[in-house]
C-alpha cells in the first residue's frame, strides 16, 4: 500500500473524481484539431489585452473594479458579492461553509450538475437525492420530507445536463419549505439564456438564497476561471472567512472586467441570440432523425436529446469521437438513459457534426446491405 493511500481519508481511495470535459480526453492524443461540444464553451477565441504592471503584488482580496463591474452588470449591491475561481469555487465554499464533516448533508435534485456531489464528498458530507419529476420539475413532496435533514439545498436553473429552467413558483416553495433549515443555492451558471427568470431580486426576501452566477458560458470565458456568488451580506460575511486569501488574479480580474463593460456587454448579448438561433436549428433537425427518440427543451447554450438505443447512442458517440468531434455521454446519469449532450458551438461546427452523424449512418448501411448481398 502506498504512503498516500495508507494516509489519505477512507471514502477518498476509491472515490471517482470529476469527470470534465478535458479530464475525459486527456489521454485521447493531441488536444489540438479537435471540435469540442461536450464542456458548454463558447466558440471562437477572446480578444484581451492586460497589463503586467504589478504582477508582482498580491492582488485585491476581492478586486474593486471586478466587482464593481459586477454589481452594476447584475444590479446587486457590492457586498452582496464575492468573486471566485468560477461557480465550482462558490460550490465548494458553501459547503465547507454551512456543512460539518462527516455530520451534515447536502440535497440534489439529479439529473444534475455532477460537482455538487462530488465536492460535497471531498468534504466528507452526505448527499440527499431528490431526483426531479419525469417533467423535469422539482419533486416539492420529496424536498418537504427532507426538511430538517440537510444543510444545503442545490436547485440547478436552467439545469445542466437537462437544459431546461424550474418555475420560479417550485423555487419559492422550495425556499419557503427551507427557510429556517438550510441555506437554498439556486445555480444560475446558464442564466444569461433566460435573464428574466433569474431570481437575484429575491435576496432581500429570502436571507438563506444563495446564487451562483459564471463568466464560463454566455461571456465566453471559461478559459479564465471567474465566477460569482451572489448572497445576503451575513453569508458573503461567512463564506469570506473560507475562501482563499487571493482568489481573483489581476489579469483575471481586468479581463473580466473588460467583459462586463459596455463593449463587452454588447457582444455577449450577440452572442446569446446566435446561440438561441443555433440551438433552435439544431432541436428541429435532431427531431426529424428516425435514431432520436426524445429532444429535450433548453433554455441554456445546449441540447440534450436522448437515442433510440444504447446501441444508437454509442455508435452516434462513437463516430464522432472518430472524427474528433466530442460531445458529452449523459446516459449514465439518473433518468437519462440513451441520452447525449451537444454544446452549442459554431455553425461550421455544428454542420460538421450533422454531416458527420449522417455520413456515418449512410455509411453503415450501405454497408450493411453490401455484407447481405
Amino acid at each position: 500500500m502506498s504512503i498516500a493511500n495508507k494516509l489519505a481519508r477512507k471514502e477518498l481511495i476509491d472515490m471517482v473524481p470529476y469527470q470534465s470535459a478535458r479530464r475525459l480526453f486527456a489521454s485521447s492524443g493531441a488536444m489540438q484539431g479537435k471540435i469540442w461540444l461536450n464542456a458548454n464553451e463558447a466558440s471562437g477565441p477572446g480578444t484581451y489585452q492586460v497589463s503586467s504592471d504589478s504582477i508582482n503584488r498580491y492582488p485585491d482580496f476581492q478586486p474593486e473594479n471586478l466587482i464593481n463591474a459586477y454589481s452594476q452588470y447584475s444590479e446587486i449591491a457590492p457586498e452582496n458579492l464575492l468573486a471566485t475561481r468560477g461557480a465550482d469555487e462558490g460550490i465548494e465554499l458553501i459547503i465547507r461553509t454551512f456543512c460539518q464533516a462527516y455530520q451534515d448533508s447536502i440535497l440534489i435534485c439529479p439529473p444534475t450538475y455532477g460537482m455538487y456531489a462530488i465536492s460535497a464528498e471531498n468534504h466528507g458530507a452526505d448527499v440527499i437525492k431528490v431526483p426531479l419529476t419525469e417533467t423535469m420539475s422539482l419533486d416539492l413532496t420529496g424536498l418537504k420530507a427532507n426538511v430538517g435533514k440537510t444543510k444545503v439545498v442545490f436547485l440547478c436553473s436552467p439545469g445542466n445536463p437537462t437544459g431546461n429552467l424550474l418555475s420560479q413558483q417550485e423555487i419559492k416553495t422550495a425556499l419557503e419549505l427551507f427557510a429556517e433549515t438550510a441555506i437554498v443555492v439556486v445555480d444560475e451558471a446558464y442564466i444569461e439564456f433566460s435573464p428574466e427568470q433569474s431570481v437575484a431580486s429575491w435576496l432581500n426576501t429570502y436571507p438563506h438564497l444563495v446564487i451562483l452566477r459564471t463568466l464560463s458560458k454566455a461571456f465566453a470565458l471559461a478559459g479564465l476561471r471567474c465566477g460569482f456568488t451572489l448572497a445576503n451580506n451575513d453569508v458573503i460575511t461567512m463564506l469570506s472567512k473560507v475562501i482563499a486569501p487571493y482568489p481573483i488574479s489581476a489579469p483575471v480580474a481586468d479581463i473580466a472586467s473588460e467583459a462586463l463593460a459596455q463593449p463587452g456587454l454588447e457582444k455577449m448579448s450577440t452572442r446569446v441570440q446566435e446561440t438561441d438561433i443555433l440551438r433552435g436549428q439544431l432541436a428541429t433537425w435532431l427531431t426529424a432523425q428516425t435514431w432520436c427518440n426524445e429532444v429535450f427543451h433548453s433554455d441554456a447554450n445546449f441540447v440534450l436529446f436522448r437515442c433510440q438505443s444504447n446501441e444508437l447512442k454509442d455508435f452516434i458517440f462513437n463516430s464522432l469521437v472518430a472524427q474528433g468531434i466530442l460531445i458529452r455521454d449523459q446516459s449514465k446519469q439518473q433518468n437519462l438513459a440513451n441520452c447525449l449532450r451537444i454544446s452549442i458551438g459554431s455553425e461550421r461546427e455544428l454542420s460538421l457534426l450533422q454531416q458527420t452523424i449522417t455520413h456515418s449512418f449512410t455509411t453503415t448501411t450501405a454497408q450493411t446491405v453490401a455484407q447481405e448481398n
